[in-house]
C-alpha cells in the first residue's frame, strides 16, 4: 500500500439549471417569435457542459437576434452591425479560457458583416457562431435581406427581390467551416442536439437556424416544422448512414455529381444511395448537401461537416508564449532596442 499522502480533490463545480443562465431582463421579443425556443434550448445545453457560467460570453451585433446576450446570465457584448465576429476574435485570442458565442442574423451576419463573418470562419477560430435565418430584416420592420429568395415582395422589394439570395452554410463551407450544421426553431430535440456538438466542436463552429419572423415572414419555413410536410421535405443527416426521408420510402442517391430523389424497394436498396460522412476532410459532398433546396429536393437537417484542423487563436497564442520565452516579449525593450534617439 502506497503511504503517499492522497493529493487534495479538486472543488466540484455547482450544479447549475437553465434557471442559472436566465438573465433578470424581461424578454423584449414578439410574442411567438422564434428567437424564444432559441433561447430556452441554449439554455438548456449550458449547464450541461460542465463549464462555470462566468466562463461564457456572448457577443452580437444588430437585430432582433442580437438582443440576445441581454437574456443569457453570463458575460455579453451586444456590439455593431456585422462586426461580432470581430470583436468575438480578440475576446478569444486574449482570453482562450472563455467559450466564446457569436449570435447574428441573416442580415447582420451576411450583408455589413460579410467581410468578418468570413475571415472568422476561414481562420477556424474557436467560436460558436449561431445564426438565426428568418429571411427577412424583422428589426428595421420587413425590408428583404440577404437570404431572402427571389421574387419576395417586401417595404423595400413592392415588385419583388431581383437579388439572388446567399446560402449560408454554402457561404460557411466555402470558407473551410470545420463545423457547419444547420436546426430548426420549434425542432427542440434536433435544436438541443446541434447546440451541443456545436459547443463540443474545437474550431470555428457555424450554426443556421431556420428563425420563423411571424410579423414579417411568417411561415418561410412551415415545410421543414409542419408535421404534415416536413416528412417529404426534409432529409436528417446522420453520420455512417444513408439519406432516406419520407418514412424510409426514399432516398437520395448521386448520379455522377448530381443527387436525385429514388423510391426505395423498387429494385434500390439503402445500399445504393448517399451515405453522409460529416468526417470528410474534402469539402465537395457537403457543399453538395447545401444546394439541395426546397421544393426540388428535401432540405437537409443536421451536421453537414464536423472537422478537425488547426485553430487560429492556438496558434497566435503559441507564438506570443515563444516570443516571450526567447525575451522578445517585452514591449518597452523593443522600444528602447537598436538605433533609438531622445528629441528635447
Amino acid at each position: 500500500m502506497s503511504t503517499d499522502a492522497a493529493a487534495p480533490m479538486a472543488p466540484s463545480l455547482p450544479v447549475l439549471t437553465a434557471k442559472d443562465f436566465a438573465s433578470d431582463q424581461e424578454i423584449r421579443w414578439c410574442p411567438r417569435c422564434g428567437d424564444y425556443s432559441i433561447l430556452a434550448q441554449m439554455k438548456k445545453v449550458l449547464p450541461t457542459l460542465g463549464i462555470p457560467r462566468e466562463k461564457f460570453v456572448f457577443v452580437s451585433g444588430i437585430g432582433c437576434s442580437s438582443r440576445f446576450p441581454y437574456y443569457m446570465n453570463t458575460y455579453g457584448f451586444h456590439s455593431i452591425h456585422g462586426r461580432a465576429p470581430a470583436i468575438a476574435s480578440g475576446i478569444r485570442i486574449s482570453r482562450p479560457d472563455l467559450q466564446v458565442w457569436v449570435i447574428t442574423g441573416d442580415g447582420d451576419a451576411l450583408s455589413i458583416g460579410g467581410n468578418h463573418l468570413m475571415h472568422a470562419i476561414r481562420r477556424n477560430l474557436d467560436l460558436k457562431i449561431i445564426l438565426f435565418n428568418n429571411q427577412i430584416y424583422g428589426l428595421t420592420k420587413g425590408q428583404y435581406s440577404p437570404t431572402s429568395p427571389l421574387g419576395k415582395k417586401t417595404k423595400s422589394t413592392p415588385m419583388g427581390s431581383v437579388d439572388n439570395p446567399v446560402s449560408p452554410l454554402c457561404y460557411a463551407i466555402g470558407s473551410e467551416a470545420t463545423f457547419v450544421a444547420r436546426s430548426v426553431d420549434v425542432d427542440i430535440k434536433h435544436l438541443s442536439m446541434v447546440l451541443e456538438r456545436a459547443a463540443h466542436h474545437e474550431g470555428t463552429a457555424f450554426v443556421e437556424v431556420y428563425q420563423d419572423c411571424n410579423v414579417f415572414n411568417s411561415g418561410a419555413f412551415e415545410y421543414a416544422t409542419d408535421k404534415a410536410q416536413k416528412a417529404e421535405s426534409v432529409v436528417y443527416l446522420e453520420h455512417g448512414k444513408p439519406l432516406v426521408f419520407s418514412g424510409g420510402k426514399k432516398g437520395i442517391r448521386l448520379n455522377g455529381m448530381t443527387p436525385e430523389i429514388v423510391e426505395l424497394g423498387k429494385g434500390i436498396t439503402e445500399d445504393d444511395l448517399l451515405f453522409h460522412d460529416e468526417k470528410a476532410m474534402e469539402p465537395s459532398l457537403a457543399f453538395l448537401l447545401t444546394r439541395m433546396r426546397h421544393p426540388e429536393f428535401p432540405e437537409p437537417l443536421g451536421i453537414f461537416r464536423d472537422v478537425k484542423k488547426p485553430i487560429y487563436d492556438r496558434a497566435v497564442n503559441e507564438q506570443v508564449a515563444k516570443a516571450c520565452a526567447k525575451g522578445e516579449g517585452d514591449l518597452d525593450g523593443l522600444f528602447n532596442s537598436g538605433d533609438t534617439w531622445v528629441v528635447n
